[in-house]
């Protein structure tokens, strides 16, 4: 009978996943900074303005949104190391929603831009006018904003595996699991009500579990008995 234990330390592994979490964090509120300081909502003119005064801002922003949408990866895969001995399948789905949401997020970018490609007027859109071109670019962001809503089913949905393996777990507290699973719920109820025409606000309901599961992994971590414990009952391939 042979084990296979290439598994790192689980403490290693809980707090790289906190480490690459925590760093998603300022990246994305960075973003969305830069987005709400030049989109100037139902103005594309002004819109236009502030994009083309701060293009290297308005670009800084895109990469990183793009960054933290890649580290979303490396966070699923790496927690997904720490839990599939709780649950393999649920630790699967976990990663498979994550690329989902990557997925959308990174194609999502050509929208973005295709702003500034518009608002460079190119010799084939020479025939337009410039309102016409702003507001050519002001849709482009408007699609972008639908993409991000899409891609945000998905951030959300994650969250429920991630909250089910944390509450069997073991090794880390139930009301984390139980938090994030609600969170999901945050999540989807603001995307699936935007596409319903309602609006919501579920954002504090949202962040709230990320934020407390982020902080325990790195102050915290695993209870390392509880994780054995959970790893060694874990069928083993035998040769």
């Amino acid at each position: 009978m042979k084990t296979h234990a290439t598994e790192s330390p689980p403490q290693t592994t809980t707090r790289l996943a906190g480490i690459l979490y925590l760093v998603v964090v300022p990246l994305g509120i960075f973003s969305l900074s830069i987005s709400g300081r030049v989109i100037v909502p139902g103005d594309a003119a002004a819109t236009a303005s502030n994009i083309l005064a701060s293009e290297g801002l308005f670009r800084f922003g895109i990469v990183s949104d793009l960054l933290a949408t890649l580290i979303m990866m490396a966070v699923a895969l790496t927690l997904y190391n720490l839990l599939k001995p709780v649950n393999e399948n649920m630790a699967a789905l976990m990663v498979i929603f994550v690329l989902i949401g990557v997925s959308i997020s990174v194609f999502d970018k050509l929208n973005v831009l295709a702003v500034l490609q518009t608002l460079s007027v190119p010799d084939y859109l020479s025939a337009f006018t410039i309102e016409q071109v702003q507001a050519l670019a002001y849709h482009h962001l408007r699609l972008s904003d639908i993409g991000s809503t899409i891609a945000f089913i998905f951030w959300g949905l994650w969250l429920f595996p991630l909250g089910y393996l944390v509450f069997k777990s073991g090794f880390l507290p139930k009301i984390l699991g139980i938090l994030l699973m609600i969170s999901c719920m945050g999540y989807v109820v603001n995307s699936l009500a935007y596409f319903l025409g309602y609006s919501t606000n579920f954002g504090m309901v949202s962040v709230l579990g990320e934020v407390l599961f982020i902080l325990w992994l790195l102050i915290k971590g695993v209870d390392v008995e509880g994780w054995k414990t959970t790893h060694l009952n874990q069928p083993h391939s035998i040769e």
